[in-house]
């Protein structure tokens, strides 16, 4: 299988910690569009045979676009064999009209910027919508027939506390969504709420409170049914993405637009340079030059986010050898857990992560 990525560079306006590339005119959209489509054509071998079974629309915000320019992106791409296309939208967007458009294109799946339903919460990093907002925005998607919804949450925003965070979380998972994506703030360098943070508007939430915020998480996924497959995914049986799984186990994927990457059918990797200017000029995707060390680093990361973890066996010998001598003082102390051969880092040390995947990069030597 493979899929396809596009990432649609236009929001109405930048969040305070966003760092994805993306731009608030949208005057250009149109020649976007176009500018797609003739990327696909001339790039779409590069998945070689293999059948197209994801697309994703991401950004930016996709949920942007009005219903002919979405409709006339999204028949660029070949659909009789997709199984999931997903497309990214915030609550502002939705519409039963919009809806419509997105259902009538072949979309059978949205995912959902969220990111908190108590309001002084959403003020403080700019999102546009409500909490009221996001909750009609639910209840619009499930009306519209789109039976797999996923919704983003953030914990660690200014302000935020254990409980402000768990109403969000039990009132999402009250409304029966079927994937959680739920992301630990960080402060990107470049952002507003980075620039916040060094002149003291806002302040960083403290480890204890991320620790028990955490906690909250996955008590409550587990309790309404949801897997916890991925350091930051939670999906009911059945419901996992399976255009983010594929990213993890090395599937080949297509990137399209600006600031998107691709992963081909032979393992190499490219990307379009963040600039929608010189992309609608024609500019290339770049060949990503990594060595057979920096690719193996990137198997071991990608395995070590999911449930399933790393399979050694599947290591060269050598660099298996090295991932073992570095596990074993993290396994005796229950950072790691290795099984059937799987190393895997235990729900609890998730938080941790950054740290323990560094500790077992492997080197040249």
């Amino acid at each position: 299988m493979s899929g396809i990525y596009v990432h649609v560079p236009f929001c109405h306006a930048k969040c305070a910690y966003c760092d994805f590339y993306s731009l608030a005119d949208t005057r250009r959209r149109r020649a976007f569009v176009d500018r797609v489509g003739q990327e696909y054509a001339a790039r779409v071998d590069e998945l070689g045979s293999s059948p197209v079974r994801t697309i994703y629309f991401g950004g930016g915000t996709p949920s942007i676009l009005p219903a002919d320019d979405f409709e006339l992106l999204a028949a660029f791409f070949p659909k009789n064999e997709v199984e999931e296309f997903t497309i990214e939208v915030n609550p502002e967007d939705v519409t039963p009209e919009a809806v419509a458009a997105w259902r009538s294109a072949g979309v059978n799946r949205v995912s959902m910027g969220v990111q908190s339903l108590v309001d002084g919460e959403l003020a403080v990093v700019r999102r546009r919508h409500s909490a009221a907002d996001a909750l009609q925005a639910i209840d619009t998607i499930r009306a519209g027939g789109i039976a797999n919804l996923s919704v983003d949450l953030i914990y660690g925003l200014p302000g935020q506390t254990p409980e402000t965070f768990q109403y969000s979380l039990d009132t999402l998972l009250d409304k029966g969504v079927e994937h959680l994506s739920a992301y630990n703030l960080s402060f990107e360098e470049g952002t507003l709420l980075t620039r916040m943070l060094r002149e003291g508007r806002v302040a960083e939430a403290s480890e204890d409170m991320i620790v028990e915020m955490y906690a909250r998480l996955c008590t409550a996924t587990h309790r309404a049914g949801l897997e916890h497959y991925e350091i930051s995914n939670f999906g009911l049986p059945g419901f996992h993405s399976r255009h983010n799984s594929a990213y993890w186990d090395g599937t080949p994927y297509l990137g399209l637009g600006p600031g998107a990457h691709s992963l081909d059918c032979r393992g190499v990797r490219r990307f379009n340079s963040p600039d929608l200017r010189g992309y609608l000029a024609g500019a290339s995707a770049i060949i990503d030059e990594e060595d057979e060390t920096e690719v193996w680093n990137d198997r071991i990361i990608t395995a070590l986010r999911t449930a399933r973890g790393l399979d050694l066996d599947s290591l060269p010998r050598h660099y298996a050898e090295s991932v073992r001598a570095a596990a074993r003082p993290f396994i005796a102390t229950g950072d790691l857990v290795v099984k059937s051969g799987r190393l895997t880092i235990p729900e609890n040390k998730w938080l941790i992560s950054n740290y323990l995947m560094s500790e077992l990069l492997v080197s040249e030597d």
